[in-house]
C-alpha cells in the first residue's frame, strides 16, 4: 500500500499567530520566513530572529504578518538608538546594512532583470549614518487622553500619530523647531485634522534644512481655517515659515495654497560637486534628494559614468531643479532637462542662471510625449541619463528613450526592482549593461539608489 500523500500546512488566517524564524530580508525591508513551510513576511526582523507574528493578510502563496514577541534575538541584532518608524533597519549593524543592499540589488537584476552574472560594483557608504536628512515630513494627530501629537504614523496605522522625542535621521534643531511648533499649536488650543470624520485643523509639518547653507524652513499643512500668522513667525527658531492650506481629504503636503510667512519662499542650498560649488533654490514642493552630503557624491558617480569629453549633448530626463543637469553640464556640450513639474522646471532655470551655467536648458513635459519633439528640435543624444521615481520607467518610456539613439544611458535608480527590468528591455535593444553601482543614500532604512552605464554595441 503506497504511503499517504505529507499534509501540507493549510493557509493562516487573519489574526493566526504564528512562530517564525527570519532566514532573510525583502526589497522593502520585511523579513522572510516560513510557517511550517508557509512564507510569511514580517516587519521590524532581521535575519535570525526566532519571533510571534500575527497575521495581517494572507495570500494564496504568502503572507503578511506584524511582530508581536520576539522570541529569541538574532546574533546580528542590536539595540535600536531610538523608537523610529522610518529607521528600521537601525537594529542591523552598519556593516550588515550595506552587505544587504549590495545582495538586494544584485539579486534584482538576478531575478527580475534575467542578468546571470550582473555587474554590480561595492556599495558606497554613507557619509554620515544618523542625522542626514535634509527634509522631514511630520504628521498631526491625537493621543488617547486628547493631547496634541506630532511625529510619524504608529506601524501599520493610518489614523494613529505618535509624538517623537528624537528624530535620529534628522539634525538636532529640526527636533528642536518641530518641538517649538508643538508647542505653540497646543498653546493655542489648535486641535488635529481627524482622518475618520475629516475634521480638524493641523495636518502635517514639512521641515527642510539647508545642509550647506544652514538655512532652516518650517511649513505648516493646515486645512482652511484662520491661523495667528504674525505670532507663529515670530515663535519659530527658522530662517523661514510658510502655511499651506490644503482642502482636499487626502494627506498630501503637495499642491493647496502656500503663503510666505517669514523668510523666502525658497530654500538656499549648496551642493560640492567635484570641486565646483554650485548654489541652488529650492521650491516648496520641488524634489531635492534628502541627504546633501550623499547626493553630492551620487550626482558626481553619474557625471562620471557618463564619460563626458566636453562636446557631448546630452538628454537629462526626470531633471528636478536641475541638480544632475547643472553637474553634467560642467563637462558636456549641451544639457538639455526635461521635467514634468512646472516648478520644478522654474526652479531649474532659475539655478542654471545662479550659477552662470549657459549650456543646459531646461522644460516642462511627460516624457511620453515629449521625447520625440525634443529629438526633433534638438537632435539625437550622445548620453542619457534618467532618474525616475520609484516606480521606474514603463515599457513606452524606455522605447522614447531608446528613440534618443545614445550611445550610453546612465540609469540613476531608487529602486533595483524597476532597475532591472528597464535594463533588460534596453540590452534586449542593443545595450550592454556595464556597470551598477549601489550608493548609501539613506542609512538605518531598506532603501538604496543605484547608478546603472548601458552602452550601445558598436
Amino acid at each position: 500500500m503506497p504511503p499517504a500523500p505529507a499534509t501540507q500546512r493549510p493557509r493562516p488566517r487573519k489574526g493566526e499567530e504564528v512562530e517564525v524564524t527570519i532566514d532573510s530580508l525583502a526589497h522593502g525591508g520585511a523579513g522572510v520566513g516560513r510557517a511550517e513551510g508557509f512564507v510569511v513576511f514580517v516587519r521590524g526582523v532581521v535575519p535570525g530572529d526566532r519571533v510571534r507574528a500575527r497575521i495581517e493578510k494572507a495570500k494564496r502563496s504568502f503572507a503578511e504578518a506584524s511582530l508581536v514577541e520576539l522570541l529569541e534575538p538574532s546574533p546580528d541584532r542590536i539595540e535600536a538608538q531610538s523608537p523610529h518608524p522610518g529607521a528600521p533597519w537601525q537594529v542591523l549593524p552598519y556593516e550588515r546594512q550595506l552587505e544587504e543592499k549590495e545582495r538586494q540589488v544584485r539579486e534584482a537584476l538576478v531575478r527580475l532583470g534575467s542578468f546571470e552574472d550582473p555587474p554590480v560594483e561595492k556599495i558606497v557608504p554613507a557619509a554620515e549614518q544618523w542625522r542626514y536628512r535634509n527634509k522631514v515630513e511630520y504628521s498631526f494627530g491625537q493621543a488617547e487622553d486628547g493631547r496634541l501629537t506630532l511625529g510619524f504614523h504608529r506601524a501599520g496605522r493610518w489614523d494613529v500619530i505618535d509624538t517623537i522625542e528624537s528624530d535620529v535621521l534628522a539634525a538636532t534643531r529640526v527636533d528642536e523647531l518641530r518641538e517649538a511648533v508643538l508647542a505653540w499649536c497646543r498653546d493655542r488650543g489648535l486641535e488635529a485634522y481627524d482622518r475618520h470624520t475629516h475634521e480638524g485643523f493641523l495636518r502635517n509639518l514639512v521641515v527642510r534644512e539647508g545642509r550647506r547653507t544652514g538655512q532652516l524652513q518650517a511649513r505648516l499643512v493646515t486645512s482652511v481655517g484662520e491661523l495667528a500668522q504674525d505670532e507663529l513667525a515670530a515663535a519659530l527658531p527658522c530662517d523661514s515659515v510658510l502655511w499651506t492650506r490644503i482642502e482636499g481629504v487626502a494627506e498630501t503636503t503637495r499642491g493647496g495654497k502656500t503663503k510666505t510667512l517669514k523668510g523666502a519662499a525658497e530654500l538656499a542650498e549648496e551642493l560640492d560637486l567635484r570641486g565646483v560649488r554650485l548654489q541652488l533654490k529650492v521650491s516648496p514642493d520641488a524634489f531635492f534628494q534628502t541627504n546633501t552630503e550623499m547626493a553630492e557624491r551620487l550626482y558626481a558617480i553619474a557625471a562620471e559614468t557618463a564619460g563626458l569629453t566636453g562636446r557631448e549633448r546630452v538628454f537629462d530626463l526626470y531633471c528636478g531643479i536641475g541638480t544632475i543637469a547643472l553637474a553634467l553640464a560642467l563637462d558636456a556640450g549641451k544639457v538639455v532637462g526635461v521635467e514634468v513639474i512646472e516648478k520644478a522646471v522654474a526652479d531649474a532655470i532659475a539655478n542654471a542662471k545662479l550659477n552662470g551655467v549657459d549650456n543646459a536648458s531646461f522644460f516642462a513635459g511627460d516624457i511620453r510625449t515629449a521625447m520625440r519633439p525634443l529629438i526633433e528640435q534638438e537632435g539625437s543624444a550622445d548620453v542619457v541619463v534618467v532618474d525616475p521615481p520609484r516606480a521606474g520607467l514603463s515599457q513606452k518610456v524606455v522605447r522614447r528613450v531608446l528613440e534618443a539613439g545614445a550611445k550610453r544611458i546612465v540609469y540613476v535608480s531608487c529602486n533595483p526592482t524597476t532597475l532591472a527590468p528597464n535594463a533588460r528591455q534596453m540590452v534586449e535593444a542593443g545595450y550592454e549593461l556595464k556597470v551598477v553601482k549601489p550608493v548609501d543614500m539613506f542609512p538605518q532604512t531598506p532603501h538604496i539608489e543605484s547608478v546603472a552605464l548601458l552602452e550601445r554595441e558598436a
